[in-house]
């Protein structure tokens, strides 16, 4: 069987992790503690949320499950093990070339739709 080899690590610095206070059935001690926890994930847009346990702890760990089962986030991942194999590079260029093709319009200052090109500012205006 072949040697596994580590591609890329996260950490809890590629994540954000916010206590919140829950909201529901529960009476005074849940509407105080910030036992209710989001984690998000900018690079993917991912995002999980807890708030079904009392301790934050456990909600925090289930936010986390619940983020990485997400189907943004299982995309990212698969997204970015293919850029660390250098499985993207021949499609990368392939859509550059294909943008190439493409016609850009922006609007000018009187409203109308020109080509980008005859737009001394139009990179201002994107």
């Amino acid at each position: 069987m072949a040697e596994k080899e580590l591609l890329f690590k996260l950490t809890r610095k590629d994540f954000i992790v916010e206590a919140k206070r829950g909201s529901g059935k529960g009476g005074q001690n849940r509407n105080v503690t910030n036992s209710a926890c989001r984690i998000r994930h900018p690079a993917s847009g991912a995002e999980g949320q807890a708030q079904d346990e009392r301790a934050y702890k456990q909600n925090e760990a289930l936010a986390f499950r619940r983020l990485l089962e997400t189907t943004k986030f299982k995309m990212w991942h698969k997204m970015e093990v293919a850029r660390q194999l250098g499985l993207l590079k021949d499609v990368e260029k392939t859509v550059d070339e294909e943008m190439k093709k493409i016609k850009v319009e922006v609007k000018d200052e009187n409203g109308r739709w020109v080509d980008e090109q005859d737009v001394p500012s139009a990179q201002s205006l994107l």
